[in-house]
């Protein structure tokens, strides 16, 4: 084979420091935005993204150059930076420390991007579409 072949996806889940109640719903869009450029700066494909207001679940494929960790890093800290930097808050976004990181397999994806897509019912919240 000529070429490498590289099809690994990761369900990532990070939250808010001290479970924050931060992520508005004005806040989603350019947050996830912001998430998906990073992720495509580092050859990363972003799957599908979505969030209660104190924890972010992520599904997206690395490249065979990046570590979970360095993605991970990068992520959080970019989407901090950019939403204080671009967003007048009464109190800053931060991330708690630590993340969860799972593989998936091929065979689960489309499970977990249900999972993920559909946090709200999952959580017992309602979306805007559902009211």
């Amino acid at each position: 084979m000529s070429d490498s072949l590289i099809q690994i996806y990761i369900h990532a889940v990070w939250a808010t420091k001290k479970r924050e109640p931060f992520i508005l719903p004005e806040l989603k869009a350019p947050l996830f935005k912001h998430i998906e450029q990073e992720l495509d700066k580092m050859n990363c494909q972003l799957l599908v993204i979505n969030s209660m207001p104190d924890h972010i679940h992520c599904l997206f494929s690395i490249c065979s150059t990046k570590s979970i960790s360095y993605i991970i890093k990068q992520i959080k800290g970019s989407s901090s930076r950019f939403i204080n930097l671009q967003y007048s808050l009464p109190t800053k976004l931060e991330w708690q420390i630590g993340y969860a990181a799972y593989s998936v397999s091929k065979v689960a994806l489309n499970k977990v991007y249900n999972y993920i897509k559909f946090q709200h019912v999952r959580h017992g919240f309602k979306s805007m579409a559902d009211k």
